[in-house]
């Protein structure tokens, strides 16, 4: 095979690579839910790990609190911007954005400081509610590592 006929198909197929890689890590496997859906995924969540535990009305009401923090937290780590969108601005030009790359990072992290507190009082105050027996229930769900926390197993 030619030298610039195998040069031009290894530039091809490395610039495929390196487009798709771009888009799949600029995509938001949840950015396309609308908040009735994740309304509803919510109820469902809450179904299950109430059915999984066996929960009274109390321990349920704190499992609500916790998921709705979480929502919060993913909304504010998520913020206004399309994922996607920031990540092609960082690479509009003919060099990768270091400085708006950085903001966006400290954008992250601070949106992740500020909600962790809250977050971790919610699970904390919803661990705390568990009898013993729960407890050694959701301390054996994450040995097992299987399907997420909560998989249908």
């Amino acid at each position: 095979m030619k030298t610039w006929i195998r040069r031009s198909l290894i530039g091809l197929t490395t610039a495929t690579v390196l487009l798709g890689g771009l888009s799949a890590c600029g995509r938001s496997h949840t950015g396309g839910l609308s908040d009735e859906r994740i309304t509803e995924m919510r109820g469902k969540a809450i179904e299950r790990i109430s059915g999984k535990l066996d929960l009274n009305t109390d321990q349920q009401a704190k499992l609500g609190v916790l998921a709705d923090q979480m929502i919060a937290s993913r909304k504010a780590f998520r913020g206004n911007t399309d994922p996607r969108a920031d990540l092609q601005s960082l690479v509009a030009g003919s060099q990768f954005d270091r400085a708006k790359a950085q903001q966006l990072l400290d954008q992250k992290l601070q949106a992740a400081q500020g909600n962790g507190p809250q977050m971790l009082a919610a699970f904390g105050d919803f661990y705390d509610s568990l009898t013993p027996e729960q407890q050694k229930q959701v301390r054996e769900r994450l040995e097992k590592r299987r399907h997420g926390w909560w998989g249908r197993s």
